[in-house]
């Protein structure tokens, strides 16, 4: 989930824009509009990695694969409940469920026939975590998205990269073209075997950005099995560059579109759907030691500044060894669930505001009704710079009118009547569009 944009990606990215055209289907052009409507989903990053408590990166830190590959003995998540993951993620308000199907580890949390190496075969726990997990989303109404790694530590047929040097990996057994075939089987059972899938979600792009060669990952034939097997089914790929032709979202790491404050997103913003995935604490994946997580109200601000830039917030959780979201998870849940419930309607179908973030907060827009979001207002005179004609302002919870003037060169100022104190303090605009 990390990687530093280099000059031979960018390159490289370059290169294969100028390649085969992507046209997009109408179910393509359907599913990405529902994303863009849904606004919300949670990354899930569970594997046997969480059983170190390290995060999942734990691998790579100088750790023999053999030796970390006998932890999957032991695992055995008993308070793993898929209704119970589905409920609570669906209470918060969020649409859809992206969860790590393999990631650089290597271990696949489904029944794969491509490898022993699962959650079925190689622990006592004997349940295909996937297949309970896809059966709740259809039965509850949520999408599920799927996480998949192009990077594998422990497989040697995997070309290295600049990260999983040290696990032990036999050495001159590199493969691409078996590799290659083993991900597209894998990802063949995963759109086969699991019901509607609304997106792949790949991430490892980055560890062959310093090759001195560049690197051809054959993205182009793999997005295309993806959509052939479900003509609905988006493709997003974290490799923080320009999009590739075949992708149908593009992904912001850590950051807000147009920002790049974590350095991982450098990249010019594209009119595809934007999704920006930050983590609920510090980790991706289970860390003991991080109990660091971020309160209700930063939460929400930052789901409501990514609506107000037009883009999707996938907000990671890393769920514990023994099956269970972390309790501060939930009730970081429960917290946004009661917000999205009284103000679902300025976030969700929404697109982005009429002008950039402001000191006081961000708008967002659904036809000729523009919701001002209040986040951080320190004036009871709110300015706007609008091009459009405001017609009527009203609070959006007490219907009460607000005053309004506008000065000639057409700055739209809201005059309140005290500085509000909620976390989200919303005004409601009837406009010309």
């Amino acid at each position: 989930m990390r990687t530093i944009v280099s000059t031979f990606l960018l390159a490289s990215a370059a290169a294969m824009s100028a390649g085969t055209p992507y046209t997009p289907t109408p179910e393509i052009l359907q599913a990405r509009q529902e994303f863009t409507d849904n606004g919300f989903g949670i990354f899930l990053h569970w594997g046997i990695y969480s059983m170190f408590a390290q995060g999942e990166w734990y691998l790579n830190n100088g750790i023999s694969a053999e030796e970390y590959a006998k932890s999957a003995s032991a695992f055995y998540p008993a308070n793993f409940d898929a209704a119970a993951w589905v409920k609570a993620i669906k209470d918060a308000g969020a649409k859809y469920i992206c969860f790590t199907s393999r990631h650089h580890d290597g271990f696949s949390m489904w029944h794969t026939g491509q490898s022993d190496y699962n959650i079925v075969d190689a622990t006592p726990f004997r349940r295909d975590v996937i297949k309970e997990l896809a059966d709740e989303c259809h039965k509850q109404g949520i999408k599920l998205h799927l996480y998949y790694s192009h990077i594998d530590w422990t497989r040697p047929d995997y070309p290295k990269g600049r990260t999983g040097l040290k696990t032990g990996r036999k050495e001159g057994l590199e493969d691409w073209n078996g590799y290659y075939k083993f991900m597209n089987d894998q990802l063949t059972e995963l759109l086969t075997d699991y019901g509607e899938i609304g997106a792949i979600w790949f991430d490892g792009h980055w560890d062959h950005d310093a090759d001195s060669v560049p690197f051809d990952w054959q993205l182009e034939n793999q997005y295309r099995l993806i959509h052939e097997l479900q003509p609905s089914c988006l493709v997003g790929n974290n490799h923080h560059i320009t999009p590739y032709p075949g992708e149908d979202i593009q992904i912001f790491e850590r950051d807000l579109p147009g920002e790049n404050k974590a350095g991982l997103s450098g990249q010019e913003i594209s009119r595809l759907p934007l999704e920006t995935c930050e983590t609920m604490n510090g980790m991706w994946g289970y860390k003991i030691a991080d109990q660091n997580y971020k309160d209700v109200p930063t939460l929400i601000h930052y789901l409501v500044k990514a609506a107000g830039m037009g883009a999707n917030l996938l907000l990671n959780i890393g769920p514990q060894p023994n099956g269970e979201l972390p309790e501060a998870a939930l009730d970081r849940l429960k917290g946004i669930g009661e917000w999205m419930d009284t103000y679902g309607e300025t976030f969700y179908a929404t697109t982005a505001g009429d002008f950039p973030a402001q000191e006081w907060g961000t708008s967002t827009r659904k036809g000729n009704k523009l919701f001002i979001h209040l986040l951080t207002p320190k004036s009871t005179d709110i300015e706007l710079p609008l091009k459009c004609k405001v017609k009527k302002a009203v609070g959006f919870i007490d219907r009460k009118p607000v005053k309004f003037s506008k000065r000639k060169d057409g700055t739209v100022i809201l005059h309140l009547d005290g500085i509000p104190s909620e976390t989200d303090h919303v005004i409601e605009l009837e406009t010309t569009v």
